[in-house]
């Protein structure tokens, strides 16, 4: 593990000497994926992708399980802690315990329209209260020293995309946060689904884009729908990065092919990858986690390969036994090197 740490952040130096940076690429927290045995195989895909947490509450990093909800394995850096709430100084608290644990970044959720998020009155509907959302960034940054960000979206509701967009920014730009990780589509909080709100209203990059003209001295990162090497390209030439989703979750491998573009990352081997998975596999198996706990991110590694279909269904079938082990994962990449030869034959 350690090993494989170094490695990264030795590459992490180099490609920031060459100007590159690994806000240029992340991989959006997402309720649910985005654990730490999901971010640790990301993290042998993309060796310099950004990586985020879960959002976790503010009251729950104060009084919740901390090894359950904020341990991460060193190999993970860069990664950073995404926090849920409202409250200046419970967020200030919470920041401070991620700092003392050892994330890289703070990053405060301003985008998610779930019908538990705003009964807490933090998430998207913190939209329509810049001044608030200024203050407890402003609490957070006074906490650590590490730097704290804002994951948002265009708006919400009724909101005016620019007039309102742009005094939310300038507001919470004056604590002195500079990265704004903007999801291009508007949040409806009254009338849609969370499920819904993924694919309704339209997604409006050119007005992520244009946010970053009208403050060019800011990091801007664009997220929403982000799906393919050539939707990455654009991005990247009005954008200072891009945030993927549920495209690095359930295609995996592009991650590592978006990484190769980005950082010119040699592309791994698919097989290779799940061989260096095995030694963390072992070593939390022996700590008791299930297989199928780490084996569900890994579905989609093979998608659209010949013998794909044979690779998931028997993790699906076998991943949840009690003794499952890494040899369920070697059973179904045989199986599908089988199932591929034999749609060769």
């Amino acid at each position: 593990m350690d090993e494989i740490s170094q490695v990264d952040k030795n590459q992490e130096n180099t490609h920031c000497r060459a100007g590159l940076r690994p806000s240029m690429l992340s991989v959006a927290p997402m309720m649910d994926w985005t654990d730490r045995h999901c971010r640790y195989f990301h993290r042998l895909l993309a060796p310099h992708a950004r990586l985020y947490t879960e959002m976790v509450t503010a009251p729950a990093v104060l009084h919740g399980d901390r090894a359950r909800l904020l341990g991460f394995d060193p190999a993970e850096h860069p990664v950073a802690l995404q926090l849920g709430g409202a409250e200046p100084r419970d967020l200030a608290d919470a920041a401070r315990v991620g700092a003392d644990l050892g994330y890289d970044e703070i990053n405060l959720n301003v985008g998610c329209p779930s019908d538990r998020v705003q009964s807490g009155r933090f998430g998207a509907c913190l939209m329509r209260e810049p001044a608030l959302v200024a203050d407890c960034v402003a609490s957070m940054r006074a906490a650590v020293s590490i730097p704290v960000t804002v994951k948002c979206r265009i708006g919400v509701d009724e909101q005016d995309e620019d007039a309102d967009l742009e005094r939310f920014v300038e507001t919470v730009r004056a604590t002195g946060c500079s990265v704004f990780v903007v999801h291009a589509r508007k949040a409806w909080l009254e009338g849609l689904s969370p499920k819904e709100n993924r694919e309704v209203p339209p997604l409006n990059y050119e007005r992520v884009y244009r946010l970053k003209r009208e403050f060019p001295e800011l990091t801007i990162v664009v997220n929403g729908g982000i799906a393919t090497l050539a939707e990455v390209r654009e991005h990247l030439r009005q954008a200072d990065g891009v945030m993927l989703g549920r495209t690095a979750y359930h295609e995996p491998y592009r991650l590592a092919e978006i990484e190769h573009e980005i950082f010119g990352t040699p592309l791994p081997d698919r097989d290779e990858v799940l061989a260096r998975l095995r030694p963390y596999i072992e070593a939390h198996l022996a700590r008791g986690d299930r297989l199928q706990h780490i084996s569900r991110h890994i579905l989609g590694l093979y998608q659209g390969l010949p013998g794909a279909r044979a690779y998931r269904r028997l993790l699906s079938e076998q991943a949840h036994r009690a003794d499952a082990g890494y040899d369920v994962i070697k059973h179904a990449i045989a199986l599908r090197h089988g199932d591929r030869a034999r749609q060769a034959a």
